[in-house]
């Protein structure tokens, strides 16, 4: 596992530079009795960051530093939350000729000079995509993923590579990346597949990153640490040049430490790509911006159907549905008509996925397009000579025996069960005029490192092929382990193409329904607070 080792010099280098770490508690209050703006890395936004920017008070250079110093501090000390598995090697150069582009050129985007973290199965050309193996630790692909391209151009800086599930596989403990915890119970997972880009946001390292969702990959890092982040519909942001899970199900999405800074990431993300057939589905689908859609008074009138069957009635269920059901009642005090709904049969659908059936090819053509350096041209390559946590290897011969002619058929069987659920749900929205629905993504607390992640919901948005935002719901009680609680988050799911709708709901529910935390693991250092003029 590359560990930056000159990293903490240039941290505490850019760190001592002036202007940066040099606020004080007590020069932050002088400030606001003067009436400037105080700008705070913990609360800092994509519009905040801008404006500071805007202010001259703030630099790309001198963020990206802030972020680096909360690295330094927690990723491998402290806590150890083991968050990446690679840090860009000099991501204060990249900043500065950001920097010196905005003052010659002008920004590109809103997400100029703004540090992202992706999940360490997208592709790209100055870090190695891993997929957590240690056989794959110094694979730099030919070519990077169409999101990565994207994100470039905007001019966003890409920080570094987060752990993952191997191989998109279920071995949370993997290879390369070994153990990421998270930042508001160490004892406990934060979440699966996405789980380093979920920890790096609650942790603070930065304000944005990436994952893809196979079954609940974006959704459950969400809901475990406390941040919010989108399964999009299938076809709204390409996923070529990420290391592959399945065609039909498997969608790339945003992360964010709130959801008007996700709707900035989505504006970038989404578009049609002709490397992934499935974009041509996007075409009029996508709005100019998606942060139209941030209406702080976008609950009024919404309405919501409770997917009841998704509400355990066991012991171990009771404190999530406590908190849901709080959440639930507060969307209604702020104009939503929330009411129970039940979805028929659908349990028939909770197991239809194809990644089984189709994972085996996509994982060869992926490898077959890494490029002549690559020590592994296919599946067989990699099995054969590479060093992987054994772990994966019942899955991934499990998606091998099923990639052949003679399963065609109950593939096929599978598809149309998926598009006969996206029928179903779409018509239960439809039968009750329903904004969207709401269920707790996972029914009981997060595992605890070493268990098995449970109870888990998000097959209704995997299976059914739709679009599911997930926003944290609230807190668990205070436990030994966890004395901020333990994160709870909640999906809104809608009909194909409707992210604007959900992050409408979403943002006016953050900005009105939630107590915002975040965890006392990881707090702020000092110099996080600087002073921005007003206008």
């Amino acid at each position: 596992m590359s560990r930056y080792s000159a990293l903490l010099l240039a941290v505490l280098c850019a760190s001592a530079a002036p202007g940066v770490g040099s606020t004080t508690a007590a020069q932050a209050q002088d400030s606001q009795a003067s009436g400037s703006i105080p700008f705070t890395l913990e609360d800092a936004t994509v519009e905040s960051i801008n404006a500071a920017f805007d202010a001259g008070t703030l630099t790309s250079e001198k963020l990206v530093a802030l972020y680096l110093a909360r690295i330094s501090a927690y990723e491998n000390r402290g806590p150890t939350i083991n968050a990446f598995i690679n840090i860009h090697p000099d991501p204060l150069s990249v900043a500065r000729a950001l920097d010196l582009e905005r003052q010659t050129l002008g920004a590109r985007s809103p997400l100029h000079g703004l540090p992202v973290v992706l999940k360490d199965n997208f592709n790209t050309s100055d870090l190695p995509t891993t997929g957590a193996s240690l056989a794959l630790k110094d694979v730099f692909p030919a070519r990077e993923a169409f999101v990565v391209e994207r994100l470039r151009a905007a001019g966003a800086i890409i920080l570094g590579k987060t752990n993952l599930t191997e191989m998109v596989s279920s071995v949370l403990d993997s290879s390369l990346g070994g153990r990421t915890s998270n930042p508001w119970d160490l004892t406990r997972t934060p979440g699966e597949s996405s789980s380093g880009t979920g920890a790096a946001l609650a942790a603070d390292f930065t304000l944005l990153g990436t994952g893809s969702d196979n079954g609940q990959s974006v959704r459950s890092p969400a809901s475990a640490v406390g941040v919010v982040g989108m399964k999009p519909t299938i076809g709204l942001v390409s996923c070529a040049g990420v290391l592959p899970s399945s065609l039909s199900h498997n969608a790339c999405g945003p992360m964010a430490r709130s959801v008007a800074d996700l709707a900035y990431l989505l504006d970038v993300m989404a578009g049609f790509d002709p490397r992934d057939f499935r974009t041509r589905l996007s075409l009029g689908q996508i709005p100019e911006t998606y942060t139209s859609f941030l209406d702080s008074n976008g609950l009024r009138g919404a309405r919501f159907g409770i997917v009841v069957e998704l509400l355990g009635d066991r012991p171990e269920n009771a404190e999530v549905n406590r908190v849901f059901n709080a959440a639930t009642a507060r969307l209604e005090s702020l104009g939503a008509t929330v009411f129970p709904i039940r979805i028929p049969d659908m349990n028939d659908y909770r197991g239809i996925g194809t990644d089984t059936y189709e994972a085996w090819d996509l994982l060869n053509a992926w490898f077959a397009e890494l490029g002549p350096t690559s020590p592994f041209h296919d599946m067989e390559d990699f099995l054969e000579r590479g060093t992987y946590d054994p772990g994966i290897l019942p899955r991934l011969r499990q998606r091998q025996a099923h990639a052949g002619p003679e399963h065609f058929e109950e593939y096929q069987r599978r598809l149309l069960k998926m598009h006969e659920f996206r029928k179903l749900l779409v018509g239960v929205m439809d039968q009750y005029s329903l904004d969207a629905l709401v269920y707790p993504l996972q029914q009981i607390l997060v595992a605890p490192h070493g268990e098995s992640n449970a109870g888990r919901n998000g097959f209704l948005a995997s299976m059914g092929m739709l679009p599911a935002i997930n926003v944290p719901a609230g807190y668990s009680a205070p436990l030994p382990t966890a004395p901020d609680g333990v994160p709870i988050g909640m999906d809104f799911l809608g009909r194909p193409f409707d992210e604007g709708r959900l992050i409408r709901l979403a943002f006016a529910w953050e900005m009105n329904g939630l107590e915002r935390r975040w965890p006392s693991n990881t707090p702020p250092l000092p110099g996080e607070t600087i002073d921005v003029a007003p206008d």
